[in-house]
């Protein structure tokens, strides 16, 4: 099924124009924490637990706030980075590390490597290790929760893939750090520019050496095999861009020029660099949005995918985790 960007006509809808709120964080001393949990068990609950829930709005609000901070704004430009950002990059690193400790094994299959669950085991053993070695000792009753969206990020051992909840999970985690007073407001932009974008190089190092599987059925009418949430945040980095348009991205030259400044074309020059054939056949969806006249537009059109196509499918849901920080309580608003 093909999914086409909706194209605003008239004014903002509420839901548009609604600002981006910030996340407070909770007070760690009387907070209390607990492991996350499935809670999602039917199709029904999407509607009357999900989508009504304080995990659902935090959520997605995050990926507003992000959305906001990064418009307009190129990765190669010097922003803040905080000591706490820091400590996230050599976590992250340390896991890169672990990949070439972790080499693929030669088995008949042509992908989902086994050794990936060698790789997978030590992140689940070491993970809440990795953690209190870099926070501060107040953080540390949160540990136990925030390491199952952290683990979660990687993909599944069983079957050797990754997907746009594995995506989320690791969303979910950034705004878990926010929502634990780790993070601030100050570390929105660094956030996507660089623990998000190391994130999606660690992945593609994981794809690639694993042989790792999209999860789920995508086919060539999926935004891409793996990720969502790059597109949101490198299409606002384009709004208000009067130099390159939306159909700059079909361009391959163009591509391999800015990719250097723009998380979008990062992620086209990935998936041009490991798919052949016509751009508009292997990433049709992403050709479509070359078609798009404003980048504005692109960025409206994407959040309303996202929406639809991951946040509001059971197959996807029914594996997201709840605890004491993302809710399955009613929203407020």
């Amino acid at each position: 099924m093909q999914i086409n960007l909706p194209q605003r006509r008239g004014p903002p809808t509420r839901e548009e124009s609604l600002p981006t709120a910030k996340l407070e964080p909770v007070d760690l001393q009387n907070h209390n924490f607990k492991k996350p949990t499935k809670q999602i068990t039917s199709i029904d609950d999407i509607k009357h637990v999900w989508e009504k829930s304080v995990a659902y709005r935090d959520l997605l609000g995050f990926i507003r706030v992000i959305n906001e901070a990064v418009k307009n704004k190129k990765m190669s430009e010097e922003y803040y980075k905080s000591e706490n950002i820091e400590k996230l990059l050599t976590l992250l690193d340390t896991l890169s590390v672990w990949i070439d400790e972790v080499p693929p094994i030669e088995q008949p299959q042509r992908f989902g490597n086994k050794a990936f669950r060698i790789w997978f085991d030590r992140l689940k053993q070491q993970t809440e290790s990795l953690l209190r070695e870099r926070l501060d000792a107040k953080f540390e009753p949160a540990i136990e929760e925030i390491s199952l969206y952290f683990i979660e990020s990687f993909g599944n051992d069983i079957r050797i893939d990754y997907g746009t909840g594995h995506e989320m999970a690791f969303v979910t985690f950034l705004c878990c750090l926010f929502k634990i007073g780790l993070l601030n407001e100050k570390d929105y932009v660094a956030c996507s520019f660089a623990v998000f974008e190391k994130y999606l190089e660690l992945m593609r190092k994981l794809q690639q050496v694993y042989k790792m599987e999209p999860a789920g059925s995508h086919g060539v009418w999926s935004l891409d095999d793996y990720q969502f949430i790059p597109f949101i945040w490198g299409s606002a980095q384009f709004i208000d861009n009067h130099r390159l348009s939306p159909k700059s991205i079909a361009d391959a030259d163009i591509v391999n020029t800015f990719s250097k400044d723009y998380m979008f074309l990062r992620c086209i020059q990935y998936i041009n660099s490991v798919k052949t054939g016509p751009f508009a056949e292997h990433s049709n969806q992403l050709w479509n949005i070359s078609g798009v006249q404003l980048w504005s537009k692109v960025n409206n059109g994407l959040f309303k995918m996202y929406k639809a196509e991951v946040l509001a499918k059971f197959p996807v849901i029914q594996h997201y985790f709840f605890g004491s920080l993302m809710t399955t309580e009613l929203a407020n608003d």
